[in-house]
């Protein structure tokens, strides 16, 4: 699997940096149509779990307790999430490393974060 260059995302203010290794670059990067990303049109790149390193951040666990969000204990700048469809991925905030503009990359793909495939099987289930 091609690796890209490392990455040091950052928060608004500086008081959060990651070091990060994109699988991929940005060739994989995308945006998700679920409830929250939707709403402010993050765009995400993959980094597998061991390629994220970085200082404590605030957690939030969405409903399912799978995936989790990371956000600047300061100003509330959303970084990185552990992926709920892939718990080794973390999505990186595409906009937060210096030199990356998230306007570069060309067209980039929606997914469908809203029919997930877990709650089609926890549906089955009930």
């Amino acid at each position: 699997m091609e690796r890209s260059e490392p990455l040091r995302p950052t928060c608004h203010c500086g008081a959060c940096e990651l070091h990060v290794t994109p699988t991929d670059g940005l060739a994989n990067a995308r945006r998700r149509a679920c409830s929250s990303r939707r709403r402010r049109g993050a765009m995400n790149a993959t980094v597998r779990n061991g390629d994220l390193r970085g200082a404590a951040l605030v957690l939030h666990r969405l409903e399912t307790g799978v995936a989790r969000r990371r956000f600047c204990h300061i100003r509330g700048i959303y970084t990185h999430h552990r992926r709920r469809s892939d718990p080794g991925e973390y999505g990186i905030n595409v906009g937060g490393p210096e030199g990356v503009n998230p306007r570069h990359p060309g067209p980039v793909p929606w997914s469908d974060g809203i029919n997930h495939p877990s709650d089609a099987i926890s549906e089955r289930a009930n």
